[in-house]
């Protein structure tokens, strides 16, 4: 089990690792900027305990001679501090710019995809969990971003680039810093993939539906206050309340247990090279400045930064991979390669020999279904409550795909024609969902950019006008989600009477 889950997280690293990195490439400039900044300050952090290192045997010499060593290694000091705080907020300013950019551009993406999903996966996803997955996913793009390019990186070099200063002056001391840093990185590395990342995981699930349960609860408000079910509403959300505190205290525990595991693999490296530095002094191996040099990199804390990092990018993982599993996902109905343009001039329909069922049902709504409309005609369908009137004209504007046969229009296969250039042909009264918009906006939503006297125009042949005109605002009215602002009729009502003008137009 426990090689399935460290397989399960890996894809999972890999996957939003590689998505965050195309976007990196989208902005190569300020990605090299941010590089080579971090690089510049890191450096002076592995320089400063080599001067300060220096610093204390000048001062603890005391000679007159040691002054302008003393200076100098005063002057290394304040030198590499300023040039640091520069290089520092250069990256800052820089990587500020780079993760606002990637935020406009993966947010208009999911928007684009999600919109473009099909009706089928609408009906099978909360509003509620997808709005929460995509804003949890771009609240942990930033703290990624922040953790790679302006901690993890630098911390990294730090660890190579000390390991190789006091390396250079004790190899033995470089040597246990260089093992002691890898068993360390590596203990983390694997704590976080096979121990926290499945519970985080599982816990983000159970996050995403607490979301939709309660967008559910809230968006069907006025349904709950009919039935007086408000009680049983609060008990149903207290149980995937108490399924969902469970998995985050379980997910936080282990990322407790994690950071005490760090802890003590961390202490037992720093007592090994203090130990270490404290007998080469005893052997007049190494002077004060030595042990200073030792000491500040053991007490800087870069070891531990890293342990930090490393479980802020396993739960920025975490909490990317649905918004990553959005983005990936197919879409259920596509425009075919060669998709050209509906060009309508009648307006006949025909269904031949349609075959359809909903997703994985193996009971076919329809079965060799064949009508023609005429152009012009007036049709009305008759039947039972799931007999498939709405699929019916669901499948003419293309929301579903036949699964055999097909529906043509002026003898155009639907199938092989945009489906915007499709849609924008089709006039439909919606049953529900009014914008929360004013209602002027929803009115002109069927004809964007249309005049004032055009939406009156529309609401007049409507016979809407008079009561639009007595609202408070007229026409700037808002409505409130799905219309519900509305007095004195339903949204589903006022709809029926104010289609937009695609339809005045048709």
């Amino acid at each position: 089990m426990s090689r399935f889950h460290i397989g399960l997280r890996v894809d999972a690293f890999r996957d939003v690792l590689a998505f965050t990195g195309r976007h990196w490439s989208w902005q190569p400039a300020r990605l090299a900027i941010i590089m080579i900044a971090m690089f510049a300050c890191t450096l002076a952090d592995v320089l400063t305990p080599l001067y300060t290192g220096r610093l204390v045997d000048a001062v603890a010499n005391g000679a007159a001679t040691e002054a302008v060593a003393w200076l100098a290694a005063f002057s290394m000091l304040i030198g590499l501090a300023l040039g640091a705080i520069v290089m520092r907020h250069v990256a800052f300013i820089c990587i500020i710019d780079l993760t606002l950019k990637m935020l406009c551009d993966i947010s208009s993406d999911a928007f684009d995809r999600v919109q473009r999903f099909s009706t089928d996966w609408h009906a099978n996803n909360f509003a509620g969990s997808t709005v929460r997955q995509i804003t949890r996913g771009m609240g942990a793009l930033d703290l990624l971003n922040n953790t790679i390019l302006v901690a993890l990186f630098p911390s990294l070099i730090m660890l190579i680039g000390s390991a190789v200063l006091l390396g250079w002056h004790w190899p033995m001391m470089g040597l246990i810093i260089a093992c002691g840093s890898l068993a360390y990185v590596g203990l983390t590395i694997t704590l976080s993939l096979g121990y926290i990342a499945p519970s985080a995981s599982l816990a983000n699930s159970w996050d995403s539906r607490l979301g939709g349960a309660l967008a559910d609860a809230i968006s069907c408000n006025a349904v709950v206050k009919g039935f007086a079910t408000e009680q049983w509403e609060n008990e149903r959300l207290a149980t995937v309340i108490a399924k969902w505190r469970r998995r985050m205290r379980r997910s936080w525990v282990r990322g407790a247990i994690n950071g005490t595991t760090q802890g003590v693999t961390l202490l037992a490296l720093r007592v090994a090279v203090i130990c270490y530095a404290l007998l080469l002094c005893s052997r007049r191996q190494a002077t004060a400045g030595d042990i200073a040099l030792a000491l500040t990199f053991v007490l800087q804390g870069y070891l531990r930064d890293v342990g930090m990092h490393v479980r802020n990018v396993q739960r920025s993982v975490n909490d990317m991979e649905e918004l990553v599993y959005i983005q990936s996902q197919p879409l259920d109905i596509a425009d075919c390669p060669e998709a050209k343009q509906i060009r309508i001039t009648k307006g006949r329909i025909d269904s031949k020999n349609v075959h359809f069922h909903y997703g994985n049902d193996g009971l076919p709504l329809y079965r060799d279904f064949s009508v023609s409309i005429k152009a012009g005609e007036r049709v009305g369908l008759v039947g039972p409550s799931g007999s498939g009137k709405t699929t019916f004209v669901k499948l003419i504007q293309r929301l579903y795909d036949v699964n055999g046969g097909r529906i043509q229009i002026d003898e155009q296969n639907i199938s092989k024609v945009t489906q915007a250039s499709l849609r924008s042909q089709i006039a439909i009264v919606q049953q529900e969902c009014l914008f929360h918009r004013s209602l002027a906006e929803n009115i002109a939503y069927g004809q964007p950019g249309a005049s004032q006297a055009e939406i009156e125009e529309a609401a007049k042949l409507a016979s809407a006008h008079e009561f639009i005109a007595r609202l408070p605002k007229g026409y700037g009215t808002l409505v409130g989600e799905r219309g519900v602002k509305l007095s004195g009729c339903s949204a589903s009502g006022w709809r029926s009477r104010v289609p937009s003008l695609r339809t005045r137009r048709s």
